[in-house]
């Protein structure tokens, strides 16, 4: 199984564009749209995938970093299916009915096709005001892999709601934005301590994390911390 890394801040050569933000491509789903619709469909092309071949998206919260793609990939692609929160505003709704795009709301986990399903709402909280995000949980040979936008709702709070949900299941990989940029070493340290004692045998911490989180965990997971940036493919 083959996730194709599609948006990030950094990229493996210049062939592809990077920016604010963070998507993607498993089998068929598209899990968040980056900043840049631009950006976004510019290394679709990149990377050799045609647009056709995205049957389903999966919005992870309603931030202009993971819907700014969305706008762009609904011009060209109509029948596509969204999963979004409830408590996505009406302006993204509007977006995705407007365009003759099915919005699926849910506020529970859901099956997005055979192997793929959304976590359900996982509430956190980003500036102090409430926020709900969904990840994305694919069934690998190896394992479950956990994607999440942001972790929000914190990527440990995120882990245990996996567990919960999965819970005959072991958890491979667990990659996405981890959002620890603005965290104390010692909290990041805790963090990353936690989910391996969580039983996560790979992380890939991105987008939002920090090149100085991002460190932290590569010493703390060693030869099983993953970098993940646009143009790599991660093959489980």
């Amino acid at each position: 199984m083959d996730f194709k890394i599609l948006f990030d801040k950094d990229a493996i050569s210049p062939k592809f564009k990077t920016g604010w933000g963070f998507s993607v491509f498993i089998d068929g789903v598209l899990f968040d749209t980056g900043e840049d619709g631009n950006l976004l469909l510019s290394n679709l092309e990149s990377e050799g995938i045609n647009i056709n071949s995205i049957e389903k998206a999966v919005i992870s919260h309603d931030h202009w970093d993971h819907t700014g793609g969305l706008g762009p990939l609904l011009e060209l692609k109509k029948d596509l299916k969204v999963y979004g929160c409830r408590d996505f505003s009406s302006q993204t709704k509007n977006k995705i009915k407007n365009s003759g795009a099915e919005l699926i709301e849910s506020s529970s986990p859901l099956q997005v096709k055979p192997n793929i399903y959304t976590t359900g709402e996982i509430f956190g909280f980003y500036k102090s005001m409430k926020i709900s995000e969904q990840s994305l949980v694919v069934k690998s040979q190896k394992g479950l892999v956990v994607i999440t936008g942001c972790s929000h709702p914190g990527a440990v709070k995120i882990v245990e709601q996996v567990k919960k949900i999965f819970v005959k299941e072991d958890i491979h990989l667990v990659f996405g934005g981890f959002h620890l940029i603005n965290k104390e070493i010692r909290e990041i340290k805790l963090i990353g301590q936690k989910l391996k004692d969580l039983a996560v045998k790979y992380v890939g911490p991105t987008h939002c994390t920090g090149y100085g989180a991002q460190q932290i965990f590569r010493q703390i997971f060693g030869n099983k911390y993953i970098s993940v940036k646009v143009g790599k493919t991660i093959t489980i």
